[in-house]
């Protein structure tokens, strides 16, 4: 699934463009374990960042498959068509190293987020193989851990702009 929303004012130029990358399974938000994932679905998360964050571009990508995570990825990095990723990797946080580096191989900033508190769940689910090579890990939030996801990119840029001031 691929939409982009670009700021709805349209005198105004974009500061940023991010892409929103979802992993497995994120398809069935909303129909898959209301009581943990909660019940808005992806289109609703995604429609709730473009009205939050009228001034932002947004590009959202789901995929079940983790290859074509890799290739969004890399695609991204070859074009330069962002200034900052938010990824829900899935179940692929868990124990993908080809994803952990492709987000090395990558300049972009990355912030990993979770709608659970994966530390609160089951064992398996408590590491995150993609997380060191993160700019920054939020979980727990539902879907305002997009929201704080976005805040923190753009801080990032905010901080990378001033660099060398004081």
């Amino acid at each position: 699934m691929k939409r982009k929303h670009p700021a709805k004012d349209h005198n105004r130029m974009t500061k940023h463009s991010f892409l929103v990358l979802n992993g497995p399974n994120l398809s069935r938000l909303g129909k898959r374990e209301p009581e943990i994932y909660g019940c808005l679905g992806l289109d609703d998360i995604n429609r709730g960042l473009a009205d939050a964050f009228p001034d932002i571009t947004f590009e959202f990508y789901q995929s079940e498959y983790e290859g074509a995570l890799l290739e969004k990825l890399f695609e991204c990095e070859d074009k330069g068509s962002v200034d900052g990723i938010i990824l829900n990797a899935g179940a692929f946080t868990h124990y993908s190293v080809a994803l952990r580096d492709a987000i090395s191989a990558i300049r972009i900033p990355v912030i990993e987020v979770h709608l659970s508190n994966i530390y609160a769940r089951e064992e398996f689910r408590r590491h995150s193989v993609i997380s060191e090579v993160c700019a920054g890990v939020i979980s727990g939030f539902g879907s305002l851990s997009y929201h704080l996801g976005v805040q923190a990119l753009m801080a990032k840029a905010a901080e990378k702009s001033s660099e060398g001031k004081c």
